[in-house]
Order: structure tokens, then sequence, then C-alpha cells
């Protein structure tokens, strides 16, 4: 792992309030990304990576697991703190706001079509996310094998993605170890 930058927790603050304020659906870890590997130069793209295996696997949302994971790589206990208030504090005070005027949306011309219009944004911004992981992390035909027996074991045959980790996460490691021990 590469050292990382001393950054400010207001900075660390202020990029997770935006993100978690201005983002919708699920493709808040491609804009997470984005911001902290190639705006920013935070982390690099195998360090953020590795993060958002992680984050995936850990219970709760992908979103503030990776949050969590940036601010503590970024500055430890307080940077993941920080990270995770800036990412809840936005959302919550709007989701506070629409709750008391949800009947009043509801009746805007045009916001059915603009909720539809954000939900191809953010699909748009997970296949990005998807790609350009995909471009880093499969480097060699072992990752490549790797990703594309989880994705047709869970995205194909629908199989549980806990079962397919607990297969499939084992025999990765196991290969990369040996790959390495192979190259020395």
């Amino acid at each position: 792992m590469e050292q990382t930058p001393r950054v400010p927790l207001k900075s660390i603050y202020r990029v997770f309030f935006e993100i978690g304020l201005f983002s919708f659906g699920g493709a808040v870890s491609g804009w997470i990304q984005r911001e902290v590997v190639e705006v920013r130069k935070w982390m690099s793209h195998e360090d953020f990576l590795s993060g958002i295996a992680l984050a995936q696997i850990m219970p709760g949302a992908n979103a503030t697991n990776s949050a969590v994971y940036v601010g503590q790589r970024l500055r430890g206990i307080a940077g993941a703190a920080t990270a995770l208030t800036a990412m809840m504090t936005g959302p919550f005070v709007a989701i506070l706001v629409a709750a008391m005027t949800y009947q009043t949306f509801m009746k805007l011309p045009g916001f059915p079509q603009a909720m539809i219009g954000t939900a191809a944004a953010a699909v748009g911004m997970l296949l990005r996310t998807s790609v350009t992981s995909a471009r880093v992390s499969a480097r060699g035909l072992v990752p490549a094998l790797v990703m594309a027996v989880t994705f047709v074991a869970v995205g194909i045959f629908r199989f549980p993605l806990l079962a397919v980790i607990c297969v499939v996460a084992p025999v990765s490691v196991g290969l990369a170890f040996w790959a390495s021990e192979r190259r020395r």
C-alpha cells in the first residue's frame, strides 16, 4: 500500500458532504472514485478498489462503507467519522424537507420524468465504475477469470452472493499468493 497524503478533515467533510447531498441511488461509488482518486489523487486506483471490495462484502450501504474506508485511510478514525458524518448530514436534512413537502413535489409537472432521468444517470455512473474497475483489476488471466466466474455465478445463475464470495475469495487469494510466490 502506498503512503497517502495527510488530507485536512475539512476537505474530507466537504467532499463527502457534496457526494452525500447530491448523489442519488447506487452510483455513489463512481462519484467517490472520481473525487478521491481521479480529481484529488488522495488514493491510488488499486487502494480504492480494495476498499470498494471490502465495502461491498461488509454489512450496510456500499456508499457509507466506502466513505468510512476512504476516511480511515486518509486520516484514521477521525477521518472515518468525518466522512461518514458528512455523507449522512446532507441526505438527513434533505429527507426531512422532502418528507414535509412530499405532496407538493408529486404535483410538480415533470417530476416523475426527472426521477427517471436521474435513475438513468445513476445506472450510467455504475456502468462506468464497473468498466474502470475491471480495467484496473483484471491485469492477467487469473483476475479476469475470477471476475468472470463471480459475474456468471451471481449475475446469471443467481447464486447467493455470500456463498459465491465464500468459495471464490479463498480461491482468488490462494491463486494470488501462488502467483506471487512463483515470481520470487
